[in-house]
């Protein structure tokens, strides 16, 4: 029976994606062909209507068919009309249907950094391109180290989002650990916290440089799940255990709107000891959710 779930599941996506997609490639031609940059915004906001429809669509038979046991909890003051950071801990690719599942139609339509890899998905590949996701290359330390300017490549992809956000409202999600939470990738990096990755500061300390100003705040989440290693498969069978989702609204502290990560060592030091900070709070946030022998 779970296996059968799930792949209904996935058929499910495949049909949704299938049939609200023709309308996104078809707009993602003419905004490709559009002459102003006013046109190319007016099609943007209606292929992210589009996709909101989407998000929408999965929604609805996700909470009716596999009924996952979440319990949210979030600020009431939230709104599809401002700007918004968002930081989370990564787990799982479920970890995307439980944020849409609590902040859906809530905040704008958000924005993840993904990897290059994801543009070769057909249909979801050209979606994350046309609504202009920031591409990040992940570069290896050996590789940066060998050619320091590759890193910019990811930079200037952050900064043209940010750049065309400040016309209209927008959500960046970023899993500043980079990847999903293993125990051995924490033993491998030998993290110094229990339930977490290291936390990296670079991405977040561009966004808040670029739009701290504009931002309406910094949502803090934190997702944990009873199941120790939850995966994506077993949420489309029905089989995931109960899971929890808090969302707490940070003000942007004043001094990150002026500081340079990147070309001061002291501005870059301060960031870290903040998001270790962070990273501390929600380690003993999720020691306290996690099951215990």
């Amino acid at each position: 029976m779970p296996i059968i779930k799930g792949v209904t599941s996935l058929l499910l996506i495949c049909v949704i994606t299938l049939i609200l997609g023709i309308p996104l490639l078809i707009l993602t031609l003419l905004k490709l062909l559009a002459p102003t940059q006013k046109m190319r915004n007016l099609l943007l906001q209606t292929m992210n209507e589009i996709t909101l429809h989407w998000i929408g669509a999965n929604l609805w038979w996700m909470r009716q068919w596999l009924k996952t046991p979440l319990t949210v909890e979030i600020p009431d003051d939230l709104s599809d009309n401002q700007w918004w950071l968002i930081i989370s801990n990564h787990r799982s690719w479920t970890d995307i249907f439980m944020l849409f599942m609590a902040l859906h139609r809530r905040i704008p339509m958000p924005r993840f950094f993904i990897k290059r890899a994801l543009l070769w998905i057909p249909i979801i590949g050209q979606a994350f391109w046309a609504l202009e996701f920031p591409v990040m290359r992940r570069y290896s330390r050996q590789q940066l180290a060998k050619n320091p300017k590759l890193a910019e490549i990811d930079r200037r992809a952050t900064q043209r989002m940010c750049e065309r956000a400040k016309d209209y409202p927008i959500s960046i999600v970023i899993y500043v650990e980079g990847t999903r939470f293993t125990p051995v990738k924490r033993e491998h990096q030998q993290s110094p916290y229990q339930h977490l990755l290291r936390p990296k500061a670079g991405g977040i300390a561009q966004v808040l440089n670029l739009m701290g100003d504009q931002l309406s705040g910094i949502l803090d989440v934190t997702i944990s799940y009873t199941n120790p290693s939850p995966t994506f498969w077993g949420f489309l069978c029905g089989t995931e255990q109960p899971v929890t989702l808090t969302a707490r609204r940070l003000a942007v502290p004043k001094w990150m709107l002026d500081t340079q990560y990147h070309a001061q060592s002291q501005d870059k030091e301060r960031f870290h000891q903040w998001i270790n900070a962070l990273w501390q709070e929600k380690d003993a946030l999720l020691d306290k959710r996690t099951h215990h022998d």
